[in-house]
């Protein structure tokens, strides 16, 4: 029998974390964040692996996605208080170092995290997104990549961006999840569509600065995860991702896999983290 996911509110300050948990609190603590739009449903099938590996594996639905955390304006959705909540919520469950694993936005978080409190994080396993500074140069000297993240900006500047997605019974918003297994897509619509989760969801974009590009070198062992038929994701940004490691560092390339990748392909990334894990 798989190992059961759990459903268990974490108090960090004035917010309350939702969190998917699974394995033992005494076992390797492994932390993984989802992207936009999604949830850490966006974890399902990576969870049990590790508990059964012998990690402690806990998913929180990140600010703004949990209802106890999320606060009203733009400014609290900056980058650095996203990348606290992390380590708040691993000192709540009382663990010191971790184990890290991002996915999109996650992704983005946890490159963040890993270069700010490089002491804490014993190994990253990024999914989908590469360094920061790869991602940023990547916007500035390929058109392909500009192209790919041209939504940004849209998202920034449409004050009523959320009702936008959610129109006709979300027709954009399904379009962004692609090949997603379809009851998947109604738990990630049903989460988005209550009371100003998907306004709280899109201030990550409105409150991120072109600052995000100038993140430091990562110095602890890193994977980075990739597939090339991702949709908001080139190549360029991709392959210069390792030049922003400055530590044992794993590049895997998947073939002919979307955007969302733990989804799809959850036992190859369970798999890369397991290794990570193994040998940080």
């Amino acid at each position: 029998m798989a190992p059961q996911i759990t459903s268990s509110p974490v108090r960090v300050g004035d917010l309350t974390f939702d969190t998917r948990q699974v394995g033992e609190p005494g076992g390797t603590p492994v932390i993984l964040l989802h992207g936009f739009p999604a949830t850490s449903a966006t974890w399902s099938g990576v969870l049990p692996v590790l508990a059964e590996a012998g990690c402690w594996a806990v998913a929180p639905d990140q600010r703004g996605y949990s209802p106890g955390a999320r606060p009203p304006q733009v400014e609290d959705y900056a980058t650095d208080l996203l990348a606290a909540d992390v380590i708040g919520l691993v000192d709540a469950l009382g663990a010191s170092t971790f184990h890290l694993v991002g996915h999109d936005w996650g992704a983005s978080v946890a490159w963040l995290v890993a270069s700010t409190y490089p002491d804490r994080v014993a190994s990253l396993t990024a999914v989908s997104v590469p360094h920061l500074g790869s991602y940023g140069r990547a916007v500035h000297t390929d058109p392909e990549q500009r192209r790919m993240s041209a939504y940004y900006a849209e998202f920034r500047r449409t004050p009523d961006m959320a009702d936008v997605l959610l129109a006709d019974d979300a027709r954009r918003l399904r379009g962004v999840y692609g090949e997603l297994p379809g009851d998947l897509v109604e738990t990630y619509l049903q989460h988005l569509r209550r009371p100003g989760a998907l306004d709280a969801a899109l201030h990550w974009y409105r409150a991120m600065t072109s600052g995000l590009g100038a993140t430091e070198n990562v110095t602890v062992p890193t994977t980075f995860i990739w597939s090339d038929a991702d949709e908001f994701i080139g190549p360029v940004a991709a392959h210069g991702c390792g030049e922003f490691v400055d530590a044992d560092f794993r590049y895997v390339e998947l073939a002919g896999v979307s955007h969302w990748v733990p989804e799809l392909r959850p036992q190859v990334v369970a798999a890369e983290i397991l290794r990570r894990v193994a040998n940080a």
